[in-house]
């Protein structure tokens, strides 16, 4: 192969075409989910497995699509890899989310987790890494002086609130349940609330590594708002936002949950889907950079 030739196989992918294959990514994983109140048994455990890996699929093409290999290195590892250790401590000694025990419905296991809950803690780090830098964009726009470390502890608040959907889903399946379910949030009975303790001091974990690994300026050619989440990520976060809240008010008989999840996920969410909409240059904020 000439010298021209293997340049062109070492090029990244062009950053448009991976935003495009995110985006599709995105979109199969929403379609999987929509179809999930009409199944049952084997086909809707089967479906929820897939849908978790193309969605975890998305945002790792994404986060290399937009901020380069090394973004997506850092999530697998920040998010992927410290959710399987915090998942594999919990099932061990109950700490940090409580007594649990995985029933062994969701596909192989490493260190008694099945593969593809590693795989969701990544799926939704990315869009919610992503949505606390645009929180923090949008306050320090409207001249709030906040740090832009603080993106840390709202992304790991939107990551803590999406349990709030997931845990009832999944308990109510059979796939996981806790041994001392009690006390628990009003409206939410059977998910302690040492587990939402724990996620959220895992979440601050995942999202400090992403914080310092990932940084903020994007990749030539990738515009400004790419690096906040639009595209994919804003499609993945809307969807797991309000498609949670819809989902549970009118297919599960969950109404508590579904304002559990508007309400508090909302916080976040709301605020940086809005500012995706209207993002203007900031004075001082960092140039658009490869990664």
């Amino acid at each position: 192969m000439s010298a021209a030739g293997t340049a062109q196989l070492r090029r990244p992918l062009p950053t448009a075409r991976g935003q495009r294959a995110a985006l599709v990514l995105a979109a199969v994983a929403v379609l999987l989910q929509v179809a999930h109140p009409l199944l049952s048994g084997d086909v809707l455990t089967t479906a929820t497995v897939v849908s978790v890996l193309v969605f975890a699929a998305a945002s790792l093409v994404s986060a290399a699509a937009t901020h380069g290999a090394r973004a997506a290195v850092v999530l697998a590892a920040g998010a992927g890899g410290v959710g399987l250790l915090a998942e594999a401590v919990g099932v061990s000694i109950g700490f940090p989310f409580g007594d649990y025990a995985y029933a062994g419905t969701l596909g192989p296991q490493v260190l008694g987790v099945p593969v593809v809950v590693p795989a969701a803690w990544l799926m939704m780090a990315w869009p919610t890494a992503l949505a606390g830098r645009s929180v923090v964009d949008l306050l320090r726009r409207r001249g709030v002086p906040v740090p832009h470390w603080a993106a840390v502890p709202l992304a790991a608040w939107a990551l803590t609130a999406w349990d709030l959907s997931l845990d009832p889903q999944m308990v109510a399946a059979g796939h996981w349940a806790w041994e001392h379910p009690a006390p628990a949030l009003p409206g939410i009975p059977g998910i302690p609330l040492t587990n939402y303790a724990g996620w959220l001091l895992v979440s601050l974990v995942v999202h400090a590594v992403l914080h310092l690994g990932v940084p903020r300026g994007v990749r030539p050619g990738v515009s400004p708002a790419a690096a906040l989440g639009a595209g994919a990520p804003a499609l993945l976060l809307g969807w797991t936002w309000l498609g949670s809240a819809l989902g549970n008010a009118v297919f599960f008989g969950r109404p508590w949950v579904a304002l559990w999840v508007l309400v508090v996920m909302g916080v976040v969410a709301l605020p940086a889907l809005a500012h995706l909409r209207r993002r203007r240059p900031v004075p001082g904020a960092p140039p658009a950079t490869g990664a």
